[in-house]
């Protein structure tokens, strides 16, 4: 099983997104942090439709309490602000692919402190800052899914 990790997201709908796109792939998902919205939201709720109940929902009050949850996975740090690419990375069964706020992404200590294990989604237009995060969600896990044989 593969792990998402959204740290303190701020728009209800991607949030939702991504809620369905786990709940479609039996990924679990994680929210970390305060959220920028309330989870009983309108807006996430219609955007993860009727399927909340496949998700495997946890919600953690921060980072340390989301690596004790999981300890026997690796973390992996979604960000523009490196040159390692998603599609060079060898993902394994139970990563956790975490992904910070829309705005502002993760915070930029983390970044250096797990360097080596942060990667980032190519865009070879140089004038775009970044993807939308449901979209980034979604290009992230199923490459780890197709890697893994687990889009079945």
């Amino acid at each position: 099983m593969l792990h998402i990790a959204l740290v303190e997201p701020e728009i209800p709908p991607n949030t939702g997104n991504i809620a369905r796109l786990c709940a479609a792939t039996f990924t679990a998902l994680h929210i970390v942090g305060a959220t920028g919205f309330r989870m009983d939201d309108r807006t996430l709720k219609r955007a993860g439709l009727d399927y909340w109940k496949e998700v495997k929902l946890h919600r953690h009050i921060d980072l340390d309490r989301l690596y004790a949850a999981l300890p026997a996975s690796r973390f992996l740090y979604f960000t523009t602000k490196t040159e390692q690419s998603y599609t060079e990375w060898e993902f394994a069964d139970g990563d956790c692919l975490i992904f910070g706020r829309e705005t502002r992404g993760l915070p930029e200590d983390l970044l250096k402190a797990n360097s080596e294990r942060c990667l980032t989604i190519p865009m070879p237009n140089q004038n775009v800052r970044s993807l939308n995060l449901a979209n980034s969600v979604g290009i992230a896990l199923y490459e780890a899914l197709r890697q893994l044989n687990l889009n079945s």
